[in-house]
């Protein structure tokens, strides 16, 4: 029959935030990067999003190019420790959902994977913090001195996790119709749409209306929806409020 196995998005899925984020907070803290990059070009971004008038993903693009662009060149072990403090201070920081379904699964005897969009080298700490069976991230390559080139091979779209997937299934012998993902954006569709048991938590909106119009996957998945101290089920014909 093959292996069950459950297949989870980190940012917004586990991590109530976006790992990158922290990470970039506290680069410009140990003076890795200029505040004055946050100031003069971030800050206007997040502070739109913060007030509801702009998009996250706006928000989260925006540091993601000054991020990779100030990476290159620093060597990957002092980002490695600050990527340590980064994990030991925030990783705790999840929803309470999610981290008893790792547990659950773990528990089972199921595989569990780790397959985000962060840097590699956050996943890694976070995949050792809960104990997965193997994870994937965004490659953030390094040269012959284990310094950043700038270079990223990305793993926050739909294509590039359904590539893993398929790899981790013939790798561990997994039975797709058994198992179980969970996403929250439209990044995680082909994690959604490939197994048997899919979860969408906290889904953003763009995720949500694929989901109503995907007759397979809207027969099959599973809405939940944690805030503050309640967590709660929703089905897909939900109606969503546009404002």
């Amino acid at each position: 029959m093959g292996n069950i196995a459950a297949f989870f998005d980190i940012d917004g899925t586990l991590y109530r935030n976006s790992l990158m984020i922290q990470h970039f907070k506290k680069l410009i803290k140990y003076e890795v990067i200029d505040p004055a990059i946050w100031h003069n070009h971030v800050k206007h971004t997040y502070s739109e999003w913060e007030k509801r008038y702009g998009d996250f993903e706006d928000y989260l693009e925006e540091l993601a190019d000054y991020y990779v662009r100030e990476l290159k060149g620093i060597n990957k072990d002092y980002i490695s420790f600050i990527a340590n403090q980064v994990i030991k201070l925030n990783g705790d920081k999840v929803y309470k959902y999610t981290r008893s379904r790792i547990e659950w699964h773990k528990k089972m005897g199921h595989k569990v994977f780790f397959i985000s969009g962060s840097p590699d080298f956050l996943v890694e700490k976070m995949a050792e913090k809960y104990g997965v069976t193997e994870y994937r991230g965004s490659e953030y390559v390094v040269d012959e001195k284990n310094n950043f080139t700038g270079e990223i091979i990305r793993m926050w779209d739909s294509y590039n996790k359904q590539r893993t997937i398929d790899e981790f299934v013939n790798k561990y012998d997994v039975n797709l119709d058994l198992s179980y993902s969970y996403g929250d954006t439209v990044g995680d569709l082909s994690m959604l749409r490939m197994v048997g048991n899919p979860v969408a938590i906290n889904p953003n909106k763009d995720l949500l209306k694929v989901i109503k119009v995907d007759e397979e996957l809207y027969e099959k998945v599973l809405i939940i929806v944690e805030r503050k101290d309640l967590i709660y089920k929703l089905n897909p014909n939900v109606d969503i409020i546009d404002i």
